[in-house]
């Protein structure tokens, strides 16, 4: 069973590759600062994003997940966004993407949010056949428009 611990400044470059790891999976790439900008926003305490490591029995870096809040127009409570997830392939099927998942469900509680969510790609059937077991299709599809 994966160990789920908040993002910590020591941990940062265990999370460059888990995150590096995961741009490539989604089969793209960011500048660097991009990257250390997110990085130094996880780790803010003042800062409004949020993240977590999974690591193995070893203390190895397995997995990560990042996440946000927002307020919301349908409840007076914020919505809880699970922006990313990531498991390595080495730490894949022994329960670290749920209990990722499971972390940032308990936080959000503890934290008085109405509603948990995310997406994911349509192509990612290892991913999604976890989310079937966690958590329910809300039937939405997405559309976005880049800004630049």
């Amino acid at each position: 069973m994966a160990t789920i611990t908040p993002v910590t400044s020591a941990d940062h470059d265990e999370w460059l590759v888990l995150w590096q790891g995961y741009l490539e999976f989604y089969e793209t790439s960011l500048d660097d600062a991009v990257s250390e900008a997110t990085f130094a926003r996880i780790v803010d305490p003042d800062g409004n994003l949020h993240g977590a490591i999974a690591r193995d029995a070893s203390g190895s870096a397995i997995g990560l997940v990042n996440w946000l809040t927002h307020p919301a127009t349908w409840t007076s409570a914020d919505y809880c966004y699970l922006e990313d997830l990531y498991v390595s392939p080495d730490g894949r099927g022994a329960g670290a993407g749920s209990a990722l998942i499971a972390h940032v469900r308990e936080w959000a509680e503890q934290h008085g949010a109405a509603k948990l969510y995310w997406l994911t790609a349509e192509t990612n059937a290892t991913a999604r056949a976890l989310y079937d077991k966690v958590a329910t299709r809300s039937g939405m599809i997405h559309y976005q428009v880049d800004l630049g």
